[in-house]
């Protein structure tokens, strides 16, 4: 089995922490480590090092190289423009198909955090071992905690079986990224987990769901095939670029035949550290401690809140509640965890303004 980071995303949720250029999972958010050196350390404990592979947009080629000079070029996959995960993932499986068409790969986001590792190695691993022995698409639910609306919802249906102490469920159907009220019901049904986006199959069944699902895709992933295998790909790089953007989840998760999927209930301690308010809840019962100070602080009979500073500043907080305050060098961001989810919304300001140097 292979394993493929994927290291492209920006998470403008984290802003101003997380930028473009500098996006969070080459950030220290949760141990002193980047998030992306932290997955990388973790699967080297279940894969080679030649079993790796980077999945990454242009803008970030020459910062994993630089974090990981060991890693050859061959092993860091450039998608050739930013497209979001459907051609970027549809790309990767079109690259690996010359390599390993038949061997399962298993797509990891570089940005998530772990808690036991043991587990989510064994997941990993029995996930592989899974879509050897059934030829079905592997993916890893996490128990849903509270109805996010920046996450997906896998379905499950009965529990099929018990593997190394990995539970194995069917598969309903896919939701992704639902309003507040449909969370809240899919929560409350107790039918739905979390997507973890931890998608194990081989490069020809992820070629054949792009066949099947979205078709025009589809075809242009197959000429992309064609081409690298060709050496031209200069060529390949023009078809890509002319792909319409989605995300996976859109493109083919919505649409898969329940019997081609099955779920592991993934139980290891995670978050997709995807904003403050979800990160904060991560931290804080893992530290037991209700007020999450990083840099320098003062905090005097405040709670519950999240204080991130990398500036010169001293920040103090006095009297208040679920705050988090995020000091850089040029931007301060305040906010409440109610309101955390609505951080992409200061991009979008500042995109209008023009204002480009704190993007």
């Amino acid at each position: 089995m292979k394993a493929v980071i994927l290291a492209g995303g920006i998470g403008t949720r984290l802003w101003p922490l997380s930028r473009q250029s500098h996006p969070k999972q080459f950030t220290s958010l949760v141990t002193e480590e980047p998030l992306l050196k932290d997955t990388y350390r973790r699967l080297l404990r279940l894969f080679t090092s030649e079993d790796i592979y980077f999945s990454t947009s242009p803008l970030f080629a020459d910062a994993i190289k630089k974090m990981f000079p060991e890693v050859p070029m061959d092993r860091i996959i450039v998608e050739p423009a930013k497209k979001d995960t459907g051609p970027a993932m549809g790309y990767v499986a079109a690259y690996l198909s010359l390599i390993s068409p038949d061997e399962p790969i298993t797509f990891v986001p570089s940005d998530h955090y772990v808690r036991d590792e043991e587990k989510y190695l064994n997941c990993i691993r029995v996930a592989g071992m899974l879509v050897e022995q059934t030829g079905k698409l592997l993916n890893i639910g996490i128990k849903a905690e509270f109805p996010s609306t920046a996450l997906g919802y896998l379905k499950v249906t009965e529990r099929q079986d018990e593997i190394d102490g990995i539970e194995l469920y069917g598969f309903g159907g896919q939701i992704e990224k639902p309003t507040y009220e449909v969370a809240k019901e899919l929560l409350e049904s107790g039918d739905y987990l979390w997507n973890g986006n931890y998608l194990t199959w081989t490069p020809v069944k992820f070629l054949e769901a792009f066949d099947a699902y979205a078709p025009e895709m589809g075809v242009s992933l197959r000429n992309i095939q064609k081409l690298l295998a060709e050496g031209n790909r200069e060529e390949a790089v023009s078809v890509f670029e002319a792909m319409e953007p989605i995300s996976l989840d859109y493109a083919i998760g919505e649409k898969f035949n329940h019997d081609e999927v099955a779920i592991l209930k993934g139980d290891f301690g995670w978050s997709d550290v995807g904003a403050w308010d979800t990160l904060y809840a991560r931290l804080a019962e893992d530290r037991n401690e209700s007020n999450i100070v990083r840099g320098e602080s003062i905090v005097i009979d405040s709670s519950g809140n999240l204080v991130h500073t990398d500036s010169k500043k001293l920040v103090a907080l006095v009297g208040v509640e679920n705050i988090v305050v995020i000091d850089t060098e040029d931007a301060l961001l305040v906010t409440t965890h109610s309101y955390a989810q609505r951080v992409k919304e200061v991009i979008e300001e500042l995109k209008s303004r023009k204002s480009e140097h704190l993007l």
